[in-house]
This record gives structure tokens, sequence and C-alpha cells, in this order.
């Protein structure tokens, strides 16, 4: 066996065990990866590391990931495996447009944040507006992100007006009672 099929061998196995460990924590959330789900996941994240040419040896960032991600109220058991390998494409497309200036750390806390708060769940929300926007500010060189580790930091660097109850109320006021 050659280098760096034993090399790939031995990341394989240990990133299989890596993400097999996260169900004990997931499962009080009523999710589970199977060890096919897990191997699909693997061979899934092998493919956008080629696609997207990165390299990840050792620790993963997919049980990073199931970690930040499990506790969310737009996943469930349903759509578990197939939002985490669009998670995983999206960390992995970010990390690039960001020319790997943010962390995993922080690109997953924000990720989290948005795909919560913002995108309610809908991952082309996120990959395509809250990430497109944050990232182009990232490369314009915005470092506010570093003091707050990814965390608030959307509604600094948003151009859209958001709805709330206030706007509601003026815009309500002025169509109604003029």
């Amino acid at each position: 066996m050659d280098e760096q099929n034993w090399l790939e061998v031995m990341n394989w196995q240990q990133w299989m065990k890596q993400i097999e460990e996260t169900n004990q924590y997931t499962s009080k959330y009523g999710l589970q990866l199977s060890e096919e789900d897990t191997k699909i996941l693997i061979e899934e994240k092998n493919h956008t590391l080629k696609a997207e040419r990165r390299i990840e040896f050792g620790q993963s960032v997919v049980p990073q990931i199931i970690y930040i991600f499990c506790d969310s109220a737009f996943i469930s058991q349903d759509n578990y495996l197939d939002t985490l390998i669009r998670l995983q494409e999206i960390f992995f497309l970010y990390k690039n447009e960001m020319q790997d200036e943010i962390t995993d750390e922080e690109l997953l806390n924000f990720m989290k944040e948005q795909f919560e708060d913002v995108c309610y769940g809908d991952l082309e929300y996120l990959e395509s507006t809250c990430l497109e926007i944050f990232s182009e500010a990232i490369r314009a060189g915005y470092k506010g992100y570093k003091i707050t580790q990814g965390k608030g930091e959307f509604s600094r660097i948003d151009i859209v007006q958001r709805w709330d109850k206030d706007l509601y109320l003026q815009t309500l006021k002025e169509l109604c009672w003029r």
C-alpha cells in the first residue's frame, strides 16, 4: 500500500470515528447519522474538498458543523443528512471566498446565527445573500468579526432593510391614515 492510500485510509477511519461520536450528543435533539449516512457525508465532503481545491488532515470540520447546527429548529431527522451536506459545501466555498481570512469558528458562528435568525433555515438564502455580503465585506478589509467571533455581524454589513414592528406600524400608518 503506497503512502497516499495509507494516509487516505487513516483519515477516513478518523473522520468516521469523529462523526459517529457526534451521535451521542445529537441524539438529545432527535438526530442520528447511521454508518451509511456517515460514509455519504464523508464522500460528499471529499468531493467538495476536491471541487474547492482544499485539503483536510486530522480533525475534520464536519463534527464542528454538526455540534453547532444540531440544535436548530430548522433541522429534523428527515433533512439532517442533506442539510449537513449543504452546510459543509457552503462552509468550504466561503472559506475560499473569504480567502481564509476568517477562522472556522468565526465562519461557523456567523453561519449558524444567520441560518437561525435571518434565513430561517433557508440554505440558499444563507449562501447567496448572507454569506455573499459577508465575504464581500471581508475581502474589502472588514475586520469587525474578529472581536465578536463572527456573532452579531450581519446587521452591521447588511444592505437590506429588515422587517420590524416599528417599521411595519409606521408604514401602516402612512398607508391607512393619510
